[in-house]
């Protein structure tokens, strides 16, 4: 994930490098699937949509709760990889709930082939549970993480923990029994 800005000056001052096509090409020899961009608008995401293509890269859309019917036709249509669902409206972070915007925005995405990936906001297990119950493919967590980092204290030991409680959720969700504890 990063903005354009980032993608567009990555190859330099020389007008032959400017453009998505330096940057798209060193994410791919980098071993990168896909593409993030949510400041860039779907309108304008031709000729990224175009070196992503010729590279083998997703290029991955945000869905808002207030994106419109129109644009979310244009952004499926262009999306490969999977659509980031963007469960509130604000700033990422952790929350200790669920928004009803989540809810709304996956009832709103139907049956697309494209996985659904719901982010914004997830930092428990409940929060996994219901994501996935409410038709999500996956849940994506990253403040929950950031937050354990930043807290330094038995941080290897705190991720895992945290990341098999989501793991745990996103299966109950799916119907599936989590794993038992120590796997």
């Amino acid at each position: 994930m990063t903005y354009f800005n980032l993608i567009y000056q990555y190859g330099g001052a020389s007008a032959e490098d400017e453009g998505v096509e330096p940057f798209v090409a060193a994410a791919a020899d980098a071993g990168i699937s896909g593409l993030i961009v949510p400041d860039l608008p779907v309108d304008e995401s031709d000729p990224l949509k175009a070196a992503c293509d010729a590279h083998g890269l997703d290029l991955v859309f945000m869905v808002a709760p207030t994106t419109t019917d129109e644009r979310l036709d244009r952004m499926l249509d262009r999306a490969t990889g999977f659509v980031y669902v963007q469960g509130r409206l604000g700033t990422t972070g952790a929350r200790t709930d669920v928004s009803d915007e989540t809810h709304v925005s996956l009832d709103r995405l139907g049956e697309t082939d494209l996985p659904k990936a719901v982010g914004f906001g997830i930092s428990e297990r409940e929060h996994a549970r219901e994501i996935i119950a409410g038709g999500a493919d996956g849940v994506i967590v990253g403040s929950a993480f950031v937050d354990i980092v930043a807290a330094q204290e038995d941080t290897a030991d705190r991720l895992e923990a945290k990341a098999r409680e989501l793991k745990a959720g996103a299966l109950e969700g799916a119907g599936r029994v989590p794993e038992p504890e120590g796997k």
